[in-house]
């Protein structure tokens, strides 16, 4: 399994979830780093199917967390890779952003925005999810995060991206759960329901 981080952070983000993964669910999870804002999305997406290829494991899951999220569907999109496994995509701008729409139109807005967002969710956006993979979506519905402070955002959603930009169409399953945009790394259910995801293609609804 390889995690994915969001914009402007760093693969260590992930640790405490790749720790949950792994340590409660016995998923091999290491976490991937690529630079968000210097390097556009064909670069990031080429330097993630090289290493991607590189691994051991004949099956590669996914869990992506915001751009990270939005980044998995662009590879597994690509011809080039045909390993199976499935995705997770937490709080992921699968449709748009809002926010990002805002922040780019400000002074300098554009460049801090990065150009792997620009290209993967303003400009370049997928309009369907990847066809013949299961690809499950965790949105939250706490609003408290950076996003709010750059305008209001349609509810719900988790204080960055609302919960109707995360609904790609064509995605296997989508679950809402009481989680700020940051928390869902952090959450044990988020870990507990992409655990479940991950080994049977669906999110579990009876809890």
């Amino acid at each position: 399994m390889v995690l994915l981080h969001g914009l402007w952070m760093h693969g260590i983000v992930t640790t405490p979830l790749q720790r949950r993964l792994r340590q409660d669910a016995g998923f091999a999870a290491r976490h991937f780093s690529y630079q968000t804002v210097s390097k556009d999305l064909e670069t990031n997406r080429q330097k993630l199917l090289d290493w991607m290829h590189a691994l051991p494991e004949t099956t590669v899951h996914l869990v992506g967390h915001s751009l990270g999220g939005v980044l998995a569907l662009q590879v597994i999109a690509d011809p080039g890779w045909d390993r199976p496994g499935r995705v997770v995509c937490l709080g992921s701008p699968l449709v748009d952003s809002a926010a990002a729409r805002r922040l780019q139109n400000w002074p300098g807005g554009r460049t801090i925005l990065g150009k792997t967002l620009r290209d993967a969710v303003l400009e370049q956006p997928l309009r369907e999810c990847p066809k013949g993979r299961e690809v499950g979506v965790i949105a939250g519905n706490v609003a408290v995060g950076i996003g709010r402070l750059i305008g209001p955002l349609e509810k719900p959603n988790d204080g960055v991206v609302s919960v109707a930009e995360t609904k790609l169409p064509g995605i296997t399953d989508h679950i809402v759960l009481p989680v700020t945009h940051l928390g869902l790394l952090f959450s044990s259910q988020v870990a507990t329901q992409t655990a479940f995801f991950l080994r049977h293609g669906r999110f579990d609804t009876s809890r």
